[in-house]
């Protein structure tokens, strides 16, 4: 996981605290093995919403990245079925969405990708995968579930997109550098070409981490590459692009200093 962002600018959540506060909506995770961050986070922020009427996202976790695109797609009110493989974790979901104003608008669903069947075909289809293979496996059997592609292999996610995408449809997914140039290739030999894609760095000098990609089902001839900066290397601070990106769902100084002011008051009482 790419470093998140600091707690003293954009989020609200400390050791006592098991939420994660964003501008239009919370998400609660105390029920979730993964926790809010930035690989999902620059997802919900990056994925082109344009045109979306139909939304499916995959391994919705705490339901971040359904309420992410809900707030993107407040104007044209997409409509966002969400599912998860864990029962707990599909609750927490549940729970978050139930909780903000586009709980109408976001359908949560306990079931896999490989059994999700629908009438209408989706114009959107959006993942953060999980993408660890034939490595040691956590205790925790959700954290090992989420982590770990066993449940969803790269080519049953590519194989059921192309099945649930609309035509002229478009997956849109986050993975690390490398197995996401692997997962480009495999996917364009099933139908799914790479449209365009951002290479993810967490500071100048270093390598990507992580690459997002949207894939289409219109073969294109050529994909339009770009790249991602989080953080400057003289201040450490985020670089203008990585907070215009994400700035319509993070607190500012001002909003956070009130929310924690708040929170002290709360503990007072």
């Amino acid at each position: 996981m790419l470093p998140l962002f600091s707690d003293s600018q954009f989020c609200a959540m400390t050791k006592s605290n098991s939420f994660f506060q964003f501008r239009q909506f919370r998400i609660e995770q105390d029920r979730c093995a993964l926790k809010v961050g930035t690989d999902g986070v620059l997802l919900g922020g990056w994925t082109d919403t344009d045109g979306a009427k139909n939304i499916l996202d995959i391994g919705t976790g705490t339901g971040l990245i359904a309420l992410m695109l809900a707030q993107r797609t407040d104007k044209e009110k997409a409509k966002i079925t969400a599912i998860e493989i864990d029962e707990e974790t599909a609750t927490q979901a549940k729970i978050n969405i139930s909780n903000s104003k586009w709980a109408e608008r976001i359908t949560v669903k306990c079931q896999s990708l490989q059994d999700h069947l629908t009438d209408t075909p989706f114009d959107l289809i959006v993942c953060n995968p999980p993408y660890f293979s034939n490595s040691m496996k956590s205790a925790d059997d959700k954290r090992a579930k989420a982590r770990h592609d066993d449940t969803l292999p790269a080519i049953d996610l590519a194989t059921h997109s192309i099945r649930l995408l609309a035509p002229h449809g478009r997956l849109c997914i986050i993975l690390p550098t490398e197995m996401g140039m692997k997962f480009a290739q495999m996917a364009q030999e099933m139908g799914l070409w790479l449209r365009k894609s951002t290479l993810v760095f967490a500071k100048p000098g270093s390598t990507s981490k992580r690459v997002l990609m949207e894939l289409c089902t219109d073969a294109e001839n050529t994909s339009a590459t770009s790249s991602l900066l989080i953080r400057n290397a003289d201040n450490n601070e985020y670089t203008p692009e990585y907070k215009k990106l994400l700035e319509e769902f993070f607190l500012s100084t001002e909003e956070l200093a009130a929310l924690k002011e708040k929170m002290r008051q709360k503990k007072r009482e």
